[in-house]
């Protein structure tokens, strides 16, 4: 795989080294236990997978490369170029500007912008509408487009189901980025529904089985569909793609709920007629991220902190996993660990900062499980763990460390 030029202080020499061992054990990528850092009174459970994907590090590498090349120039980016607040406020320290906000709130008027500024395009992509607006301004829009080639696949896939007359359901968040990117084109291409859920998808299914009337629909998915979608018309030939950093297990298990309604509704025979197979959506990064989550939570530990941006999608559902097992922590920095008696952490499915006391665990050693998202720098992650190991006496040097995870991956 591509290897890209990142600003040092993303990285880590520990992270590194860690993936290194790792790596070269398992080049094919098909182990997906932890690697276990035995510092002595505490130990750490590191996923096999986590941090910078292909896309963030393209990402990070085309926006720093803007900066550098365009000296003296305006820089805007069109929203938070990807979910880290570490990120975006270094690239903003620097000069960019942002012209919205992750919902699409405007920051900046269009008439800010003149046809020689430079345009950052996140790696969530954007809509048709805003590339219609930038080129109606004249700006150069694509040597600075850091939209991940993932993303792009499903916007091809979209075009594909749409040749073939079939209507989409995107799995994605409605107020998404990389959602209302998706499903501007795909609107253009097919009629077009967004869910969220496996919930949603249960309701959508009513249609189908034609229990709920168009009054109905329109209470549930009115402004979640393409402009004139006939529930009854546009229903009988589907394709589901989704938001690249959902879970990838729930896209799978709402495909195959569709598959089967569609199965039931008209026969084996005619499946193919009724519903595209379109796995090949998912992101490699968020697949492997999850499965090393999953692999992870086979290990006994007593708590699990999740490093990575309050918004970022992929993180949320890294949290949501590891909650349905142990205790766990949502933190976008070392900062917010604030001693051995107490963290601040977020909790995503209300929207808030929450404080918890007493966090670890009276015993010896104490087990902790860490990961991160695709947009988390590996010397966040790296911060956070020495922050919890400094909370321990006597524990090993990481070079012992580094040593015995030698050792043990290659015995």
């Amino acid at each position: 795989m591509k290897s890209f030029d990142i600003p040092p202080f993303y990285k880590s020499s520990l992270i590194s080294a860690i993936k290194e061992i790792r790596r070269e054990k398992d080049p094919r990528k098909k182990d997906f236990s932890p690697s276990v850092l035995d510092f002595g009174p505490v130990r750490f459970f590191m996923a096999r997978h986590f941090g910078f994907c292909y896309g963030v590090e393209n990402a990070i590498e085309i926006s720093y490369k803007a900066l550098q090349e365009n000296p003296g120039k305006a820089i805007y980016l069109l929203s938070q170029m990807i979910h880290n607040p570490g990120v975006n406020a270094d690239l903003q320290q620097r000069g960019i500007r942002f012209i919205m906000d992750t919902a699409g709130n405007q920051l900046l008027l269009w008439e800010t912008i003149k046809a020689h500024d430079i345009i950052i395009i996140p790696a969530f992509g954007t809509t048709l509408k805003i590339e219609e607006k930038l080129l109606e301004i004249g700006t150069e829009i694509r040597k600075y487009d850091t939209t991940c080639p993932f993303v792009e696949r499903v916007w091809k896939k979209s075009e594909k189901l749409g040749q073939e007359h079939f209507s989409i359901i995107i799995h994605g968040k409605y107020n998404h980025e990389e959602t209302r990117a998706t499903f501007s084109r795909s609107e253009t291409n097919a009629p077009s529904i967004i869910i969220k859920d496996m919930g949603e998808a249960e309701k959508l299914g009513e249609f189908i089985k034609g229990n709920l009337s168009k009054v109905d629909f329109d209470k549930l998915f009115k402004d979640r569909c393409s402009e004139n979608f006939d529930p009854h018309q546009d229903l009988q030939r589907i394709g589901v793609i989704n938001q690249t950093t959902m879970l990838a297990t729930e896209t799978q298990t709402i495909a195959e709920y569709f598959r089967m309604l569609m199965l039931e509704k008209y026969g084996e025979e005619h499946i193919s007629s009724h519903f595209a197979d379109t796995r090949d959506t998912l992101c490699y990064a968020t697949n492997e991220n999850q499965e090393a989550t999953y692999g992870l939570l086979k290990k006994s530990a007593d708590l699990a902190f999740v490093v990575g941006g309050y918004n970022s999608s992929n993180t949320s559902h890294l949290v949501e996993l590891c909650e349905e097992k142990l205790p766990t922590y949502f933190v976008s920095s070392a900062a917010e660990i604030i001693s051995e008696f107490q963290v601040q952490h977020h909790n995503f499915r209300e929207n808030k900062t929450e404080i918890t006391n007493h966090y670890l665990p009276q015993k010896t050693p104490v087990d902790i499980i860490i990961t991160s998202g695709a947009s988390c720098p590996d010397s966040i992650v790296e911060e956070v763990l020495m922050k919890l190991c400094s909370f321990f006496k006597n524990t090993k040097p990481t070079n012992e460390i580094l040593e015995e995870l030698k050792a043990d991956t290659y015995q």
